[in-house]
């Protein structure tokens, strides 16, 4: 009876739900196909024609020849011409081009499961109070953070996967900046930071021994104190080698967001959504948050303003508002990086001479799908025909981590 019982039946029935009900009502395609995001069309070579004042020709003598066959010469158009791209908002058949799509689409669905089981388990837990069972809520949470790892790791392979870009680099420095910064934290006594690793540490060690002794084995404990702390550092320099380049991408997406925004309340729920990390982080920091709320300088008397289980309830409710927060920010961040296209356009028009009509089709493509757009970017260069014509500047065709 310690696992078959409540807990047992709601992640049973969540599981049909995710099988036979998400399917056809899925929040992570009505985030992205409810009508609200619009993305840019790209041109095709017949519209380009007509706008560079070009028609139908036939083989010209610049036209070469190889093993007896005539290849022609790419279309190349000026940059400056009067080009504006149409719009078209997003629809699910839109989607089935994305290459993360369904891992993006599993992720929030299963988040969302996740999130159901863990409120009906805790207040399972709060009216029953049950002493044998295994709360089944925190296996939840620990899949959905695995599907967010391996992700993470899918998307980093592709920046490892180019030969000639930085992007390798960049990731292997910014993991060890992320190990050092680690090191530095675990220094830290818990008088300054309130992460809990010593208890929690403490707590699993007196546990595992119980178990050993249980077993017929003696031990001290699995691992040693600086082990543990030595295994948490390399685990964080991973997830930040990983959040390099989203990270990245995200910082772009915001300062495109907020050219984008005139009202002044949105701006500053925007920058408090991308300040949301770091004011999460604060709220663990005893003398910056704590220690003022416990302990108030009000005077020779201290009156504390709030009890420590009321503090806790509290970081968790700020934790709860600032990711409805980054949902409800999400399509700003989202359009703001689907108008890439249209920016790349109109940046191309201040610059001088002749661009294929194949890379700047690569530009203005649907934008919402990085790694499509910084492949096709790589060969461009080699898909160019005529070395003569041939332009240095690609323009924003590779913009963007």
């Amino acid at each position: 009876m310690g696992v078959i019982g409540v807990q047992l039946v709601v992640t049973m029935v969540m599981a049909s739900v995710i099988q036979k009900i998400i399917p056809h009502y899925s929040l992570a395609r009505w985030l992205l196909c409810s009508g609200s995001l619009r993305w840019y069309q790209h041109p095709s070579e017949e519209e380009l024609r007509i706008l560079a004042g070009k028609q139908q020709r036939g083989k010209s003598k610049k036209d070469r020849k190889y093993n007896g066959q005539i290849e022609n010469k790419p279309l190349t158009i000026p940059k400056d011409i009067d080009l504006h791209l149409e719009t078209k908002s997003i629809s699910e058949v839109d989607t089935l081009a994305l290459h993360y799509f369904p891992e993006y689409q599993w992720l929030v669905d299963f988040t969302v499961a996740a999130t159901v089981v863990y409120v009906i388990t805790e207040a399972y837990y709060s009216l029953v109070k049950p002493s044998q069972e295994m709360n089944i809520s925190i296996v939840w949470c620990l899949l959905v953070l695995a599907f967010a790892v391996k992700i993470l790791f899918s998307l980093t392979t592709h920046y490892f996967k180019v030969e000639d870009g930085g992007e390798r680099s960049v990731c292997v420095t910014f993991g060890f900046f992320f190990f050092v910064k680690a090191m530095a934290i675990l220094i830290v006594t818990e008088n300054y930071l309130e992460f809990g690793l010593e208890s929690g540490f403490s707590n699993f060690s007196e546990s595992a021994v119980q178990f050993l002794e249980k077993q017929g084995l003696e031990s001290q404990g699995p691992v040693s104190k600086l082990t543990f702390k030595l295994f948490l550092a390399v685990l964080c320099s991973l997830i930040g080698a990983f959040l390099t380049f989203p990270g990245l991408r995200l910082a772009q997406m915001h300062l495109d967001a907020l050219n984008l925004t005139t009202e002044k309340i949105t701006q500053t729920l925007l920058h408090i959504n991308f300040l949301a990390p770091l004011l999460t982080v604060l709220l663990w920091v005893k003398p910056i948050t704590k220690d003022y709320i416990m302990n108030p300088p009000l005077g020779k008397e201290s009156v504390p303003l709030m009890s420590e289980a009321t503090f806790d309830t509290l970081r968790l409710w700020i934790i709860i508002l600032l990711c409805a927060l980054r949902l409800a920010m999400m399509r700003k961040h989202l359009q703001a990086y689907l108008n890439l296209a249209q920016k790349c356009v109109d940046q191309m028009k201040k610059e001088a001479g002749r661009i294929s009509t194949v890379d700047l089709q690569k530009m203005s493509v649907d934008t919402f799908e990085e790694i499509t757009v910084q492949e096709s970017s790589g060969n461009s260069r080699e898909d160019m025909v005529d070395e003569e014509e041939e332009d240095d500047d690609n323009g924003c065709v590779a913009a963007g981590p």
